[in-house]
This record gives C-alpha cells, sequence and structure tokens, in this order.
C-alpha cells in the first residue's frame, strides 16, 4: 500500500479511523454511550486486530444523532430505533427519488 492509498481512505466516509475514546471525546459523550448504541445495534463498529473498536464518520454522525435524542429525554433504546427508522425512511426517499428521476423514464420498469 502507498501512502498515497492510506490518504485517500482518510476521505472515506465508511473507513474506521476513530477509537472509541477519540470518538466519544469527538461526541462530547462517554465510551459506555457507544458500547450501549452498539449493543442496540444502532451502529456496528470495527475491530482493530487486537479487539478495540473502530468508528467510522458516518457511524459518528449516526451516534451523533442518537446523542441528540437522548439529550433530549429520550430513551436510548427508543433514539437508536428512531434513528433506525430515520436512516430506512431517507434510503427509500432516495429509491423513490431515483425510481422518478428524468433518467428513469422510458426505462421498463421491474417488479420489486
Amino acid at each position: 500500500m502507498t501512502a498515497d492509498d492510506s490518504f485517500s481512505r482518510l476521505d472515506d466516509d465508511g473507513y474506521p479511523a476513530y477509537t472509541m475514546g477519540r470518538a466519544a471525546e469527538m461526541l462530547g459523550t462517554t465510551q459506555a454511550f457507544l458500547r450501549a448504541i452498539g449493543e442496540a445495534h444502532l451502529i456496528t463498529p470495527l475491530r482493530s486486530e487486537g479487539g478495540h473498536r473502530r468508528y467510522s464518520r458516518s457511524q459518528l454522525r449516526i451516534a451523533a444523532r442518537a446523542r441528540e435524542l437522548v439529550d433530549r429525554g429520550t430513551p436510548i433504546e427508543a433514539a437508536c430505533r428512531i434513528v433506525m427508522l430515520e436512516i430506512r425512511l431517507e434510503e427509500a426517499q432516495r429509491v423513490n427519488a431515483e425510481h422518478h428521476s428524468p433518467a428513469s423514464e422510458g426505462r421498463p420498469r421491474t417488479a420489486a
């Protein structure tokens, strides 16, 4: 792997670049919070060879949304479920927009 390859991974939203301690610090939360949202299956951090949790930027955005809800008084389990549903809704809206885009007009529709 070249140095250029290593640096390009830093632009990858899914690259697990952050340790649990750094992720908690960036989010202004505790490591226990990150473990709790992991146990609720909201995010699944990658494990290093030594077994340490590593988080990506996209996972940190999801964790930040859950923290926002918890800070407003939502129980953590409910906050995780809300965030999961928000993610599913966003994906469904994206697929729907692609399906109805001008580029898809004239293409035969396939049954789902």
